[in-house]
């Protein structure tokens, strides 16, 4: 048997030497791979803030700034340095912050320019009840319905508002009603019936007043009970059937916004396709894109000033327009 020769020899141990640097790579690359960092999360309230499973400290200026007329006329009585000390008058240094829900004092009035904004009951004046609220603003209920109408939300409901036809029928539910505005908005452009949940009895009789002055008569159904039972165990509080669109306008420190969002989530007042609108504050942080393994999908998430607006679809079956699809990218910061 011959010996190799040089030449075979050096071109035997370059084979070698190539082999290993390649093999070389091949290990440092898979030893990289293995020990790079992880992918980055998005940031949702559910895994990395806390906020989310907390009451948020959110705490607003009343907007009962409006005085009525006869305080107005008292005023004119007294002088300037008395002005001074009554409380809520123009010359008063701090502003008081108020619970939701609290009764309000002597001479103190909630908005007086709750309206509604558009359709068949466009400018009926809405009376507030006797407690604080903090309603939706008015540039963001317009926003919203914009929202909605783009989705197609009233489209076949306007085809035949009479008709008992589950296709036919757009019904709202209000969840922390407070005067009813938002529900009373929907029916206005074109919802075939709303119920309206809130806690206090004086604001159920204020929308069953609005109700009647907006000429919904049959249409608005008011419920004194407490938010999330109805969204958990609606038939004992007199709720029944499924809802095309549910709007919940907390008042942001007084409620837990992860078993509010549970409690919608599971709720046997969704059907497929239910539009549900969230208020929130900024400072919760941002809400997810799903919730409850995807029971609720993201489609919106619009920041309007101090307040966020969150919009989801359940069980999207295709029937809203191409405008409600699905916007993760929403969803990741304020």
């Amino acid at each position: 048997m011959k010996r190799p020769s040089l030449i075979q020899k050096a071109l035997t141990i370059s084979i070698c030497l190539h082999a290993s640097i390649e093999d070389a790579v091949h290990v440092q690359a898979f030893t990289m791979y293995m020990k790079k960092a992880p992918a980055h999360k998005v940031t949702t309230p559910a895994s990395e803030n806390s906020r989310w499973n907390e009451k948020v400290e959110a705490s607003r200026p009343t907007l009962g700034h409006v005085v009525p007329g006869e305080y107005k006329e008292a005023q004119k009585r007294v002088g300037k340095r008395q002005r001074a000390s009554v409380e809520g008058a123009r010359g008063s240094t701090k502003n008081r912050i108020r619970a939701q829900g609290k009764l309000r004092d002597d001479f103190k009035n909630n908005p007086a320019n709750l309206r509604i904004l558009g359709g068949t009951a466009r400018g009926r004046k809405l009376d507030s009840p006797d407690v604080y609220l903090r309603p939706m603003m008015g540039k963001v209920r317009e926003a919203l319905f914009s929202t909605l109408y783009s989705f197609g939300v009233y489209d076949a409901a306007s085809l035949d508002a009479a008709s008992t036809s589950v296709t036919t029928k757009c019904r709202h539910l209000d969840v922390f009603a407070g005067s009813g505005s938002v529900g009373l908005e929907s029916l206005s452009r074109g919802a075939t019936g709303a119920v309206f949940v809130d806690f206090a009895q004086n604001c159920c009789d204020v929308i069953a007043s609005n109700v009647e002055k907006c000429g919904f008569e049959g249409l608005g159904q008011p419920v004194c009970c407490d938010a999330l039972l109805a969204l958990r165990d609606p038939a004992s509080v007199g709720i029944e059937g499924t809802f095309q669109v549910i709007t919940i306008t907390p008042p942001y420190e007084e409620v837990v916004y992860s078993e509010l969002m549970e409690a919608v989530a599971n709720s046997p007042l969704l059907d497929e396709d239910t539009v549900v609108v969230v208020e929130y504050p900024v400072e919760l942080g941002c809400l997810p894109h799903s919730v409850e393994n995807g029971k609720l999908i993201g489609i919106r998430n619009r920041k309007y000033g101090r307040t966020v607006v969150a919009i989801y679809v359940h069980r999207p079956s295709g029937r809203l327009r191409h405008t409600a699809e699905s916007r993760p990218e929403e969803f990741v910061s304020l």
